[in-house]
């Protein structure tokens, strides 16, 4: 016997959702839980339902389906939607998830519930490689029970402390379960760079470069934070920011 699939609908389209949901009566072992129309109500829906279906838009008010998927730790059952193919090939060739480009007809929909279903039995989807694959314009935190967006043209450094790192912006900082080096896979190297095993900053926040003894050097921000930089750090360093 089929087993009844619970499925959340996550889409700011109101129309979008109501083709979801005409497409959805012709299967009659899925079970509509729930919508939500931005990454928000997403995650809470998600945690709190927990469907084994998410037909995830992409592009969405408050948080995007990436951030949607990071915060919520999913790794298998999402279907995308979305009218961009920014992602499509990367999703294609993990085998990880289908990517619906709007608009999908009838068909191409139920190729794609067929699909999710077959990856529901297998080997749970690495989603962790697709977001990785996206360069990061923002960051974002969930944080005793609050979600924290923080726009990366606002962050200073970022620092690892042990099993979490420390992000600083505008004063600021709040702390994220995550490695360093998995977040600098996400970043713009040529807007972060790694200074030191435990340190990357940005380079517009970089001010000088000081020497502090003969084989010691620290990056000096504009905002007066001084960070360590490594041997290998400097040699990133040294070609963009003036020294003494």
């Amino acid at each position: 016997m089929i087993k009844t699939l619970q499925l959340l609908i996550v889409d700011d389209e109101p129309l979008a959702r109501a083709l979801t949901r005409e497409y959805l009566a012709k299967h009659k072992d899925i079970n509509i839980i729930g919508e939500a129309t931005n990454g928000l109500e997403a995650v809470d829906a998600i945690n709190r339902l927990a469907p084994d279906l998410v037909l995830l838009d992409v592009f969405m008010p408050k948080l995007n389906g990436l951030e949607v998927l990071e915060l919520t730790g999913r790794t298998s059952g999402v279907i995308f939607t979305t009218a961009y193919d920014q992602y499509a090939l990367k999703a294609f060739d993990l085998h990880a998830v289908d990517y619906l480009l709007k608009p999908f007809s009838q068909a191409r929909f139920d190729e794609a519930i067929v699909r999710a279903r077959k990856l529901l039995d297998a080997t749970p989807a690495n989603i962790s490689e697709l977001i990785a694959d996206a360069k990061l314009e923002r960051i974002v935190v969930r944080d005793r029970g609050q979600v924290h967006i923080i726009p990366l043209a606002e962050v200073e450094y970022i620092e690892a402390q042990d099993d979490y790192i420390s992000i600083y912006w505008n004063g600021k900082s709040i702390m994220k379960t995550q490695s360093l080096s998995a977040l600098e896979a996400q970043l713009d190297s040529q807007e972060f760079v790694r200074i030191h095993r435990s340190v990357i900053a940005k380079l517009s926040a970089v001010k000088s470069l000081e020497r502090i003894s003969k084989d010691a050097q620290v990056a000096v921000l504009h905002s007066g934070v001084k960070l360590p930089v490594s041997r290998a750090g400097y040699e990133r360093l040294k070609v963009f920011v003036s020294q003494p």
